[in-house]
């Protein structure tokens, strides 16, 4: 977040569908949850962000290779301290979009809801 900003991402899924997100990724090796997050976004975004607090875990389903794997997502409300890149290639395109318009262009209401409650955590603060 920056401002009344969101840094959302954009991809496309295993259908091939346009998806409009939040960055997130894998775990390295001895890594812990916080460390990989700041790595994700900046690695995704080409920003280096600080992780303010922790928001809502989301949890889902989904298949692979015929599988039914479960995913647990641990979410981070972040501030922006600057940009020291670019997106990499997984990512297409990495806009900061004012959190009006967001919540219109993300693609899932589970981050739609996440980012409400991002921006009620930044004025708790």
């Amino acid at each position: 977040m920056r401002d009344d900003e969101a840094l959302l991402i954009r991809t496309h899924d295993l259908r091939g569908r346009i998806v409009w997100s939040f960055p997130k990724g894998k775990l390295a090796v001895g890594e812990t949850s916080e460390q990989a997050a700041v790595r994700e976004v900046e690695e995704e975004t080409g920003w280096r962000c600080r992780i303010e607090t922790e928001l809502p875990r989301s949890e889902y389903w989904f298949q692979r290779e015929g599988h039914r794997v479960k995913k647990t997502v641990r979410w981070f409300r972040m501030t922006a301290l600057e940009q020291v890149g670019t997106h990499d290639g997984e990512i297409e395109e990495a806009s900061w979009v004012p959190v009006s318009d967001a919540l219109q262009r993300l693609t899932y209401d589970s981050d739609r809801r996440l980012l409400l409650e991002a921006t009620k955590a930044a004025r708790s603060r």
